[in-house]
């Protein structure tokens, strides 16, 4: 079976829902044991259910992934229950508030910045001794196309995803002796909650401008993500993948 994860561990945040149940449902199919996390236990535990109910593996992490000590936790917790870490998938984030920069306040920047992408460096720092220690690893970040293009109104958001493709560049060089591959996925419009955060106008903006003439499916970000997250991903370290239906002004 191509890009087999059995007796693997997998840690996805965000994965009460949109891509990151997507991303814990494909994994466990795959064979990793998931640590299914979320800030929403309830959520996480019912994405655990599915998992279950289809014959794989998984269990509810809760884990805020602003803060440091949380998610450490939430990484303890794992460690110690599976002896091991092979996977990270960075998935929790915020759209923040629609607005002009001129209507942004402290609040707005601060918690999208903090969720979107400090949560990202919280997660690495505490998940990467886990896989310096067996010389193995795979981490995958979602970002956004808004990270490569900016989007307009969403100032905190696009600054923070562009922080995300910068930090696993530059996490996949210290790395890459370990036999650790870090990348980041960039997907443009997904129809997810996340969704919900935007208006109308926002999203038919983005659809606007997606080739394909739709938007895309969770489905279809977690394969990519699939791959990044196997063994056959050996040689592919520091890329950020486009899942975006042909859009690219860059």
């Amino acid at each position: 079976m191509y890009f087999d994860l059995t007796g693997q561990t997998a840690v996805v945040t965000g994965a009460g829902r949109g891509i990151g149940e997507g991303v814990s449902l494909r994994l466990a199919n795959a064979g990793a044991a998931v640590a299914v996390c979320d800030l929403d236990r309830a959520s996480a535990q019912a994405v655990v259910s599915k998992i279950e109910a289809a014959g794989g593996k998984a269990f509810a992490v809760e884990m805020e992934v602003s803060d440091p000590n949380s998610v450490q936790r939430a990484i303890d917790e794992v460690r110690n229950r599976q002896q091991r870490l092979d996977i990270l998938v960075n998935n929790a984030g915020v759209a923040g508030r629609a607005a002009p920069i001129w209507e942004q306040n402290d609040e707005d920047w601060h918690r999208t910045i903090a969720i979107n992408l400090t949560g990202v460096f919280y997660c690495c720092r505490a998940a990467l001794p886990a896989m310096l220690e067996r010389n193995y690893g795979r981490v995958v970040n979602i970002a956004s196309l808004a990270g490569k293009e900016g989007n307009p109104n969403m100032t905190a958001y696009s600054a923070s995803k562009a922080g995300v493709i910068a930090l696993s560049k530059s996490l996949a060089k210290e790395t890459a002796q370990k036999d650790i591959c870090v990348n980041a996925v960039s997907p443009t419009v997904i129809r997810t909650p996340i969704l919900e955060q935007l208006t109308p106008e926002q999203v038919d903006y983005m659809t606007s401008r997606i080739p394909r003439g739709r938007t895309g499916t969770v489905e279809e970000v977690a394969a990519v993500v699939h791959f990044l997250s196997s063994p056959d991903c050996s040689f592919v370290t520091g890329q950020c993948y486009d899942v975006s239906g042909g859009r690219a002004t860059y």
